[in-house]
């Protein structure tokens, strides 16, 4: 029931976007046809109109508004370029065709359509977001691929040319490519009873060689150090539709707490957008405390990463006692260390008794 209502959605959602990209053609033609310049008014995306939700437990934006009119000059290239952002959109998700944001920035040429560099055109697409209230991946633009997964979880396609196609996610032993084709597949049946997110490859290629899938009854899923959109969407799928709960292993630094931050509660960048965050996922390690309690390797903090550590600490996501703890730890010991750390102790020590006493702790 719950596949069948989630091809339902995708179906729904595909309409609405395509419905919401011609709405959007269609007032800026009323606009010229009236003999007004066009303009377009969305939600500013100002840091000072980005705030903290502690009920979604997800960054939003506040009520501030800007207009983009071809009245004024400077208004005149980004209004232009989102107008063709958004035909190319509807080009895809009607023709029900990918592209990644590289894509873009190239298929902008053989429209005429000049953008100065890459990230003057990624900020266009997330522009066409902010006004659509659709994520990019919603209208068919994608990152490149870089994140994977393991286990056994038991999709179907919805792609075309691949409808009805299932595929057991252990079938690759390098695991599958979290691309748009899984992004938008039905689960059909899983045995697992929990997901690990994984931030390293080569931490995710031991756990599948260690067959922590089948040890830990767990679908692994690899982040690749800061999980694309996709890949959080993905993880959060699995957590509502299959009500299983996830915990994330990263590098025990500031930035491997942020990559967990991320997935448990959004980011800033994606304000303007929902369903991206896992909020009940856990942050099982590596903690700075796991670096004291098992002795690990270290190196030491560098001035960024202590600057970083002053950043979260005053960061409303990080409030709760444990993530208090971890920070204050850090900047106590000043060291950090990655998750291959463990391997001091044996190439299997992660799997052997790291793994099981940090889940038997979350429980």
């Amino acid at each position: 029931m719950e596949q069948k209502k989630h091809k339902i959605s995708m179906i729904e959602k595909r309409k609405e976007v395509l419905a919401s990209l011609e709405n959007l053609g269609l007032k800026t033609y009323e606009q010229l046809d009236s003999g007004y310049f066009p303009s377009i008014t969305m939600p500013s995306r100002s840091t000072e109109n980005i705030h903290y939700d502690p009920q979604l437990r997800q960054y939003i934006l506040g009520d501030r508004t800007v207009r983009r009119s071809t009245r004024n000059i400077r208004h005149l290239k980004p209004f232009t370029q989102l107008v063709w952002a958004a035909l190319f959109s509807h080009e895809l998700t009607s023709q029900r065709k990918t592209s990644t944001l590289r894509d873009v920035y190239y298929s902008a040429q053989a429209y005429e359509m000049t953008f100065t560099d890459q990230e003057e055109s990624n900020n266009i697409v997330t522009d066409l977001e902010t006004v659509l209230g659709f994520s990019r991946e919603d209208f068919s633009i994608f990152p490149e691929e870089r994140s994977a997964v393991f286990g056994d979880l038991t999709i179907e396609y919805t792609v075309p040319g691949y409808e009805g196609r299932t595929l057991n996610l252990t079938s690759h032993p390098d695991g599958v490519l979290i691309g748009p084709a899984l992004t938008s597949a039905e689960f059909v049946k899983t045995t697992a009873d929990k997901v690990i997110a994984i931030e390293k490859g080569g931490l995710f290629t031991r756990f599948i060689e260690e067959n922590v899938h089948k040890k830990f009854n767990a679908i692994l899923v690899l982040t690749a150090g800061q999980a694309p959109r996709a890949t959080r969407h993905f993880i959060r799928r699995l957590n509502q539709e299959l009500n299983l709960p996830v915990y994330i292993f990263t590098d025990g630094d500031p930035w491997g707490m942020h990559i967990a931050m991320v997935i448990i509660s959004g980011s800033a960048n994606a304000a303007h957008l929902r369903e991206l965050n896992t909020p009940d996922a856990k942050w099982s390690g590596v903690w700075a405390t796991d670096i004291v309690n098992y002795k690990l390797p270290t190196d030491p903090l560098d001035d960024v990463d202590v600057k970083r550590l002053y950043e979260l600490q005053k960061d409303p996501r990080y409030k709760d006692p444990l993530w208090q703890r971890e920070i204050k730890t850090f900047m106590k010991i000043k060291k950090k260390a990655e998750q291959e750390a463990f391997s001091r102790y044996g190439l299997t020590y992660i799997v052997d008794e790291y793994l099981p006493e940090k889940l038997e702790a979350e429980k």
